[in-house]
């Protein structure tokens, strides 16, 4: 009877148990990923936009009650093609694209599933044409991100930010990212994220292990 009773309490207290949980600021993930950046004509000469396929590499974790910290790395190639006017294609260059991303985290409860997120980060952005540092292109930039993470079912958190990023590779650039997690069990998940702006997007699918 004291086996039957300890089981009932168990089942009944498991959702909100779970449900108690909330959101996970301390993680690790990674996968695949693919960063998108438009390029302009350069001397008449038109050049394919960049679309590095690769991987990606992320972590977080909360260091008090409201804050947190985080970073990541991803990184991807791809060959463009370089075509001029009355000529057409004149060849391929192949390109290696890699960013990082390090910063500062506050979060805050609005409703029993939904909490607010702001972000300030570094983001630095590194672009290699042939692998041999010429007509490279690198630099560092300030971001800004403003959001919300909200569980709509107990295994299925989603997120919705608002990005503000500038400094020596992006000016001004406004960006919107959304990204899903579908837990498979208390500590791992699948991880899904897009980011769009109007010169540039990416890409990330992969598994987060979340502690």
């Amino acid at each position: 009877m004291k086996k039957q009773l300890a089981l009932a309490l168990a089942l009944a207290t498991a959702p909100f148990a779970a449900m108690a949980d909330g959101h996970s600021y301390t993680y690790i993930e990674g996968g695949y990923a693919q960063l998108n950046q438009d390029l302009p004509q350069v001397d008449g000469f038109e050049i394919d936009d960049i679309e590095a396929a690769g991987f990606f590499i992320a972590g977080s974790a909360e260091i008090a009650p409201s804050w947190h910290i985080f970073g990541g790395y991803r990184a991807g190639d791809d060959d463009l093609g370089v075509s001029a006017p009355f000529v057409g294609q004149l060849g391929e260059v192949g390109i290696d694209m890699s960013q990082y991303n390090v910063g500062l985290g506050y979060h805050h409860s609005l409703r029993e599933r939904t909490d607010l997120v702001a972000e300030l980060s570094v983001l630095g952005t590194e672009i290699d044409i042939d692998n041999d540092g010429e007509g490279s292109q690198d630099g560092t930039d300030v971001r800004i991100a403003v959001g919300v993470r909200h569980l709509i079912a107990d295994p299925v958190e989603v997120w919705v930010k608002a990005n503000y990023t500038d400094g020596d590779v992006y000016d001004s650039a406004g960006s919107v990212s959304a990204g899903l997690q579908y837990k498979l069990g208390s500590t791992w998940g699948i991880v899904g994220e897009f980011e769009a702006g109007s010169e540039f997007s990416q890409v990330a699918v992969g598994m987060r292990a979340s502690f």
